[in-house]
């Protein structure tokens, strides 16, 4: 229970940080960006640094970069796919789902080769 309490008021105060830095920039679509998503991995991050010890985080860290880097690729996959072809928003995004789980196992496997 403490854990969650712990993960609750760091999640929050780093996802406060991070709303006053989007809120601080223009264009104002940059404040999404700055969201939950990053506030909630370093929340994670700082977490398992406690619990599990730094090379464990690291291995934690890498496979965060690793999916994100997936993730960019699949949403430019998916921003070209709608302007190409000018489908629906919902059929572009989950036809193209299997790039963004091909991408994280591709560079999970190529991390793996090192």
């Amino acid at each position: 229970m403490e854990e969650f309490v712990l993960r609750f008021l760091i999640g929050g105060a780093v996802i406060s940080a991070f709303a006053l830095l989007g809120d601080a920039l223009r264009p104002k679509s940059f404040a999404g960006l700055f969201g939950a998503a990053p506030s909630i991995a370093l929340a994670t991050v700082g977490m398992t640094i406690a619990h599990h010890g730094k090379e464990y985080a690291a291995t934690e860290a890498r496979s965060m970069v690793l999916g994100a880097i997936a993730f960019c690729i699949y949403a430019y996959l998916v921003s070209r796919a709608l302007l190409r072809y000018q489908r629906s928003t919902m059929a572009t995004t989950l036809v193209l789902m299997p790039v963004w789980l091909g991408a994280s196992l591709g560079l999970c496997w190529l991390l793996l080769l090192r």
